[in-house]
């Protein structure tokens, strides 16, 4: 149907669409939205390590506990569709093939917005490496000289998401998106990521935080209503509107 509502979040770990922007994802999905999250990897080197500490333990049975847990969080999320592209990670290989299979991705899903990391991430560099991928594939997925013949994209934008060390990252929010009516089913998801228990109350604490921020910052633009948990975002392009709020 050319009016659906689509949204596509390209994460580097498996796990990082959940602490970042799961809530975003579960308000999109309740309001009509067909989110599509990529993991470009399962996490099974860098960000496993609780699993890693178990006797005997092998990198397809890592991939496989850390999928499970991801399709756990977005089942907890309500996400439309889950692909995993299994690139590694520590680092991730993010060639020209990588490339081509996100911008059929990309095509396919067609997305009213696209989500992914910061800029700049010194200490997790596969962070900030996929956020150069999603602009390289959103600008390959708009060239008509690329597979021509498929629909090509439009101009969505794109917002990073939270970073875990936010002042070291150069990421500087410019929109607030209220969660507190999807919360239950953020902290569920979170709560699927057993191997990453040390940052359930962490994330927690972010939203809480932004939560405080969205209340600070709402009195011209939502009138001055409260939020108990709230995402922050960083817009690249550029709104167009008709009037200033």
């Amino acid at each position: 149907m050319a009016d659906k509502k689509t949204a596509l979040v390209i994460s580097a770990h498996a796990a990082d669409f959940v602490w970042r922007c799961g809530g975003a994802i579960a308000l999109h999905q309740e309001k009509g939205y067909e989110v599509t999250v990529a993991c470009l990897s399962f996490g099974e080197r860098g960000e496993s390590a609780k699993l890693w500490k178990q006797e005997g333990m092998t990198l397809e049975r890592v991939k496989a506990a850390r999928k499970e847990e991801a399709e756990n969080a977005a089942a907890a999320l309500g996400v439309n569709d889950i692909r995993f592209l299994d690139l590694g990670d520590y680092p991730l290989k993010l060639d020209e093939e990588a490339k081509f299979r996100m911008v059929d991705i990309i095509r396919e899903v067609q997305p009213k917005w696209m989500m992914s990391h910061s800029k700049w991430d010194p200490y997790n560099t596969d962070h900030m490496y996929t956020t150069q991928f999603a602009l390289e594939c959103r600008m390959i997925a708009q060239a008509w000289g690329h597979n021509p013949g498929q629909k090509v994209l439009g101009a969505p934008q794109l917002y990073l998401f939270e970073p875990h060390q936010t002042e070291q990252m150069e990421w500087k929010p410019n929109v607030f998106l209220d969660i507190t009516p999807v919360w239950d089913k953020k902290r569920a998801a979170i709560e699927c990521m057993q191997g990453q228990e040390h940052l359930w109350n962490f994330y927690t604490n972010v939203a809480e935080n932004r939560g405080n921020h969205f209340r600070r910052n709402s009195g011209g633009q939502a009138g001055g209503r409260d939020c108990r948990y709230a995402e922050g975002f960083q817009a690249i392009f550029p709104q167009t509107v008709d009037e200033l709020a």
